[in-house]
């Protein structure tokens, strides 16, 4: 390819919308162009970047004999409906009717659509098999942002494992586990495999694979100690154990005028906040429900969605937490409350003489015991879990980092065989449902996730394996005869050498030409130049190190064929 032909409209300036490193060197190295919020053109380069990721996608997908397929991208509502997930999805499923005015969806994922594709399997002889796609999936995302990380269109590699029982899925999802292992390394992403939360997808586990990055939305607890990571909404920690006095026979109330807050609380009345029940009020699917944790504890919501199964979250407005308690946040509080469900979090658990909210404006209680005061209909893990605290496994003090989700793994069960009927008869004669995994990889995500991590202030650094090109040949003297002669034959040379090249043959200056090399990350420039052409040799540039080779003209191509893989 000759630059001069090919469409890379690079920018000088950083575009003013971009915050993430990815979108604004996509942008400013012409990789991207946005259509509207959360869609965006692939232009040239990226679409070469792309294929290549797909390419090392499908290699290690066939590798552990998955067998790719291509299913619609636009689904009736009745297989979402059988599922139950019609409803669960919510606002982010794009919805439409057709002309028959029959419903109908654009898929954010196929777990349906493969188990309705599974219901053709009958035997258990015919276990496993191992089904993949590339496909495009939409969501309607609220809050799109950081270009390629977050959007509303994209491509997926999503597969499924068809299964008899549950010991097969367990080997299927090691097989997975470790191409995602091995896809990662290829494409030069660092990647944490951590413990994850299944949300709408189900099933019994999940693992996600995290890139470390500062432009990531989600957040890494880790020991670099014993290797135990989670993500924040799976993560545990080890709380000190708490001794707590026998407190009073009863609680006992107090006025507490103008407390607001848990600080409020421990400054004015000697309250400290691990001593204190924080009570949030949440309308799950629908009904009101008392949240009871440590005052110094947060909730993660994730969290609270896995323990109640809640498909509609949503915190309580003041005008109904008014209506059912009789007081405003602030004067929260659990006890001799009947007539509402209360979930507590685990720290609580054997807690006496704490503080809470007396459901009276500008009155709490003291000397509450958690077990004997507060009619706790379940308990589960609700807290979100700090840095420095010890680790579950080896106690030593948690990390946490931000990181980008770059694929998810999970155990499906049969959760969708039973909802859609994809049965096999088992060695015994008796149908049972197959038992399900879903393994998915955000391939633009991918892309955005590798500039994220290989990037300076020059701009893109790609690894070779997924670079548009591998050698840009810059011509410095585009106006000397004698200079685009000796550049056009070390093109032709190497490309017929099997080298991926593009030259650089526009009538610019050197700089700019070297600006554009470095902005758009091909790893290796090849200079030729009117002086270095009088001593017969040519510079070689690595684009990761900055460093420059002389080499002799002759020596030229054989010498990149060392340097690259």
């Amino acid at each position: 390819m000759r630059w001069s032909q090919a469409h890379i409209p690079t920018l000088r300036d950083d575009p003013a919308e971009a915050e993430a490193a990815s979108h604004r060197l996509l942008l400013r190295a012409g990789y991207v162009r946005q259509l509207t919020a959360g869609h965006y053109s692939l232009l040239p380069l990226a679409v070469r970047v792309r294929t290549k990721i797909i390419a090392i996608v499908r290699d290690e997908m066939d590798r552990i004999g998955a067998q790719e397929m291509l299913l619609p991208a636009l689904h009736p509502a009745e297989p979402w409906r059988r599922s139950g997930r019609w409803e669960l999805m919510g606002q982010e499923m794009f919805r439409l009717r057709d002309r028959r005015d029959a419903e109908l969806a654009l898929g954010m994922t196929h777990e349906e659509i493969f188990a309705t594709v599974a219901r053709e399997l009958n035997s258990y002889r015919q276990l496993p098999q191992q089904w993949y796609q590339f496909q495009t999936k939409f969501r309607d995302e609220p809050r799109p942002k950081g270009g390629l990380l977050r959007t509303r269109e994209f491509t997926m590699k999503d597969a499924y494992s068809f299964d008899l029982d549950r010991a097969g899925l367990d080997v299927s999802f090691e097989a997975y586990h470790g191409a995602y292992t091995r896809i990662f390394e290829r494409l030069g992403l660092p990647v944490l495999a951590v413990e994850a939360s299944s949300g709408t997808m189900g099933g019994a586990g999940s693992t996600e694979f995290m890139c470390p990055a500062a432009a990531g939305e989600d957040l890494v607890v880790h020991s670099p100690s014993c290797g135990y990571a989670a993500n924040i909404e799976r993560a545990t920690a080890v709380l000190d154990t708490v001794e707590d006095g026998p407190g009073p026979p009863a609680p006992e109330p107090f006025d507490t005028p103008g407390v607001r807050t848990i600080e409020d609380l421990a400054r004015d009345h000697d309250a400290p906040a691990d001593r204190q029940i924080k009570t949030l009020v949440y309308v799950l699917d629908g009904r009101l429900t008392l949240v009871l944790l440590r005052g110094d504890h947060p909730l993660n919501e994730q969290k609270l969605v896995d323990a109640t199964g809640a498909a509609d979250p949503r915190a309580a407005a003041p005008d109904e937490i008014r209506a059912a308690l009789g007081a405003l946040p602030g004067s929260l509080g659990a006890v001799g409350v009947t007539d509402l469900p209360v979930i507590a979090d685990e720290a609580l658990r054997g807690r006496r003489a704490m503080f809470t909210g007396a459901n009276r404006d500008d009155v709490h209680l003291r000397g509450v015991d958690v077990e004997r005061d507060i009619e706790v209909g379940a308990w589960a893990d609700l807290r979100e879990v700090a840095e420095g605290e010890p680790c579950p496994r080896c106690a030593e003090p948690l990390r946490i980092t931000r990181t980008i989700e770059v694929g998810h793994i999970f155990k499906l069960g049969d959760r969708y065989a039973r909802a859609l009927g994809a049965e096999v008869l088992d060695p015994e004669g008796k149908r049972v449902p197959i038992t399900m995994g879903s393994y998915g990889i955000g391939i633009e995500r991918a892309l955005a996730a590798i500039v994220e991590v290989h990037h300076d202030d020059r701009g893109i650094i790609w690894p070779t394996a997924v670079a548009p090109y591998q050698v840009t040949v810059v011509v410095a003297q585009s106006n000397d005869d004698p200079t685009v002669a000796a550049g056009d034959t070390l093109y032709r040379e190497l490309l017929a050498a099997g080298i991926e090249t593009i030259i650089d043959d526009r009538p610019e200056r050197a700089g700019v030409k070297f600006r554009d090399a470095e902005l758009t990350g091909i790893p290796y420039r090849l200079t030729v130049g009117k002086r270095g052409l009088a001593e017969g040799t040519v510079e070689i540039t690595s684009r990761s190190t900055t460093e420059t080779q002389k080499v002799p003209l002759a020596e030229a191509v054989p010498h990149l064929h060392t340097l690259l893989p």
